[in-house]
């Protein structure tokens, strides 16, 4: 499987009771959006992997067939949860998926200030993680597909 070809959209971060439950950090648009991703995972095989509720904003609860303890569940942190791109919806006009943007340069006060490496959210909006370590937000940022720029505040 070509690695282009697959989108993170969420990560086990803990255990959720005694049971083989699993919190999962939703990277998606709505973690309500897991009720229909196709799951796939180093850990976990095809259809293994199934959402069980959401917990809060950006958490859901999960299960992978087979998993019924804890313990288990602990040796499962930190794995990464993708899906393919083409189970992704069809894009609108003037709409754009984030991994469409790494590449992009990026403009502030008519400077190229760096490259889009990729995205962060620590919880206070997305920012922008450039090639050369630094954060900016992309609150407000103004994108160019066309000449695959992304003007900052």
């Amino acid at each position: 499987m070509n690695e282009n070809n697959k989108i993170l959209v969420g990560k086990i971060v803990t255990p959720q009771g005694i049971r083989g439950e699993f919190r999962v950090q939703s990277f998606a648009a709505s973690p309500n959006d897991f009720k229909s991703f196709h799951i796939i995972c180093d850990k976990c095989e095809s259809n293994q992997f199934h959402f069980v509720r959401v917990l809060k904003q950006n958490i859901i609860i999960a299960k992978i067939d087979g998993i019924t303890d804890r313990n288990t569940v602990e040796s499962l942190r930190g794995t990464e949860l993708f899906i393919l791109r083409d189970d992704l919806p069809k894009l609108k006009e003037n709409e754009y998926y984030q991994s469409d943007l790494i590449g992009f340069d990026v403009i502030r006060g008519g400077t190229k200030i760096g490259i889009v490496d990729c995205f962060q959210n620590f919880g206070g909006g997305d920012i922008i993680e450039l090639d050369n370590g630094d954060m900016v937000s992309f609150k407000n940022a103004d994108v160019d597909v066309k000449n695959k720029t992304i003007k900052v505040i």
